[in-house]
């Protein structure tokens, strides 16, 4: 059963940090792009970062320069280090797999159960 599981959100202050991890497990995800996407309440899921097998990346441009995305591949595992957080970054946070980096959320077959970010002011 193939399985990716986000962790390490929580509730952090406005200028704070977080990082989320996505382990995955049920199979290696060689050559497959993983991203980030986020749903806040009230609010359709939007992409955030995604990154290639190779470490090639792409962000949304509400968080470049404070949002990281990296893997670790012999870990199977995706990361997002997110700094300088604003209110408007509380959402629920998804990792997802797709064969092509891609900011479209259709052509991610795989997800994770997502994990909750809150920012206060």
């Amino acid at each position: 059963q193939v399985q990716l599981v986000e962790s390490g959100g929580g509730l952090v202050q406005a200028g704070g940090s977080l990082r989320l991890s996505c382990a995955a497990s049920g199979r290696t995800f060689s050559n497959y792009a993983k991203a980030w996407f986020r749903q806040a309440p009230g609010k359709e899921r939007e992409f955030v970062a995604a990154i290639t097998w190779g470490h090639s990346t792409n962000y949304a441009d509400s968080v470049k320069g404070r949002f990281t995305i990296s893997r670790d591949n012999g870990q199977n595992t995706v990361y997002l280090q997110m700094g300088s957080l604003k209110p408007n970054d509380t959402a629920v946070y998804y990792c997802a797999a797709a064969r092509v980096i891609t900011s479209q959320q259709q052509e991610y077959a795989y997800w994770g159960q997502g994990t909750q970010v809150t920012v206060s002011s």
